[in-house]
């Protein structure tokens, strides 16, 4: 699982998405992003990035630890359909 931390936002989004990509390149399909402090829009654009490398080489993403932040933005773009959002169990 590849675990995307800290802030997320358009100063660091290039870099963000190099790392994304590199995971998957390397054969990371679940990415967790619980451990972001910090996001804007750009997250949206860093996902969409990576999820295209992964339409390229076969593979579907799963993510999971998503903020409500996120869930809403990605409905504000009309994408939360594009993407797995894996939503664990609650006991």
């Amino acid at each position: 699982m590849y675990t995307v931390t800290g802030e997320l936002s358009h100063d660091n989004a290039n870099a963000v998405v190099a790392a994304g990509l590199s995971a998957i390149a390397a054969g990371q399909s679940a990415f967790d992003l619980s451990a972001l402090t910090k996001i804007d829009s750009s997250a949206v654009a860093v996902m969409i990035a990576w999820q295209r490398q992964a339409i390229q080489k076969g593979v579907q993403l799963q993510f999971s630890g998503y903020s409500a932040s996120l869930l809403s933005l990605l409905a504000l773009y009309g994408l939360n359909e594009q993407f797995q959002l894996h939503t664990p169990e609650r006991h």
